[in-house]
C-alpha cells in the first residue's frame, strides 16, 4: 500500500481518491475545507493548495500527487501560479509524480481534431496561464527535477461535473424551459466523461511512458449539443427541452455585470467552431477506451434526480 497525495475534491479529485481507495491504496485528499469522499483508506485534511511548506509536508513520503484543483474561473491568472508552483515544489522534495489533470485550453482556437502534438498557440489568458503551467513542469521533468505528465480533457460531462452541459441543459430541463447555449449547438463538440478523466490520472501516475509528455483522456466520438441533449433527453426518459443558440452578442450585454460570463466569453471559440479531440494515443498506448455514453448519460441522469447533478 502507496501514498497518493490528491488535492481537490471536485469530481475528478474524488474519482481518483475513490478509485485509488478501492485499490488498496493509501490516500490522502486535500482541500481548504477537509472535504472529500468518505472512506477507510482515504484521509482528509483541510490546507491551501498554494502553501508550498505545508504541501511538501502533506507529500512526504508519497508515490504520487495529483493536481486536481479548480480554482474560479475569473481567477485562474492570479489564484494558479502560486499553486502550480507549490505542486512543483512538493513533487521534487517527495520524489512523488505529479499528475496534472490538464484542458485544451493551451492549444488555442484550431482546425481539425487536436492530438497532443498540436502546438500551444493559446490566445487566451486562461489558455496562456495553461501553458506556462505545463511547461514549467515539464522544465523540472527535463531538468530531471520531478516526474510530471499532463492528462487533457474537453469539455466534462459526469456526475456534478461543470461544464455548459450542466451549467444550461439541465438546469432548463429543471424548469421546463428553452435551453439557450452560448454556442452553436449544430457544430461537432467532444465531451470527456469524468470518470475516465481519473482513471487516466491514476494510469499515468503509475506507467513512466507517460512522464514527460501531455496525454489526451480516451473520449467517445463528438457530437453535437443538440445531439447529446438528445440523447440525454432519450437515455433519461425524462421530458425534454427545447435546446437554442444564444448569440455572442446576448453575452456581451451581460458580461459587464457577471466576471463568470465575461471569462466564458473570452472561451467561447471552443463552441463556435468544431471542437474536436483525437484521444487516439491513449487508447494504443496503455488500452483504455471511453466509458460509453448512455452509461454515462445514465449515471448523470441518476444524479439529476437525486439532485445532485448540477455543477460545482
Amino acid at each position: 500500500m502507496s501514498l497518493h497525495v490528491v488535492v481537490g475534491a471536485g469530481p475528478i479529485g474524488a474519482g481518483v481518491a475513490r478509485l485509488l481507495a478501492d485499490q488498496g491504496e493509501q490516500v490522502r485528499i486535500v482541500t481548504r475545507s477537509g472535504s472529500g469522499p468518505s472512506h477507510p483508506a482515504i484521509e482528509r485534511v483541510a490546507a491551501d493548495a498554494a502553501d508550498a511548506a505545508r504541501l511538501r509536508e502533506l507529500t512526504s513520503g508519497a508515490v504520487a500527487l495529483y493536481n486536481c484543483v479548480n480554482p474560479p474561473y475569473h481567477r485562474w491568472p492570479t489564484d494558479w501560479p502560486p499553486i502550480a508552483a507549490a505542486m512543483l515544489s512538493a513533487a521534487e522534495t517527495s520524489g512523488a509524480v505529479l499528475a496534472i489533470t490538464g484542458n485544451l485550453y493551451g492549444y488555442g482556437p484550431v482546425r481539425g481534431p487536436m492530438t497532443e502534438d498540436t502546438p500551444l498557440a493559446a490566445t487566451t489568458r486562461k489558455g496562456r496561464v495553461r501553458v506556462q503551467m505545463w511547461q514549467d513542469a515539464l522544465a523540472a521533468h527535463d531538468a530531471g527535477r520531478v516526474r510530471a505528465t499532463e492528462v487533457r480533457a474537453s469539455d466534462y460531462i459526469g456526475a456534478g461535473a461543470q461544464s455548459v452541459f450542466t451549467a444550461v441543459i439541465l438546469p432548463a430541463m429543471a424548469k421546463g424551459r428553452t435551453a439557450r447555449v452560448p454556442g452553436d449547438i449544430d457544430l461537432p463538440h467532444s465531451f470527456t466523461y469524468t470518470g475516465d478523466v481519473a482513471r487516466m490520472l491514476v494510469t499515468a501516475a503509475r506507467d513512466e511512458r507517460t512522464w514527460g509528455k501531455a496525454w489526451h483522456v480516451p473520449t467517445n466520438p463528438a457530437l453535437s449539443i443538440r445531439e447529446l441533449a438528445q440523447r440525454f433527453f432519450q437515455v433519461s426518459g425524462q421530458p425534454g427541452v427545447k435546446v437554442a443558440s444564444l448569440p455572442r452578442s446576448a453575452l456581451r450585454l451581460v458580461a459587464p455585470f457577471n466576471p463568470f460570463v465575461r471569462e466564458l466569453l473570452e472561451m467561447d471559440y471552443q463552441f463556435r467552431a468544431p471542437f474536436v479531440l483525437d484521444s487516439s494515443a491513449a487508447t494504443r498506448t496503455f488500452g483504455l477506451t471511453p466509458t460509453d455514453l448512455d452509461e454515462v448519460l445514465s449515471e448523470v441522469a441518476g444524479a439529476t434526480r437525486s439532485g445532485s447533478a448540477v455543477a460545482r
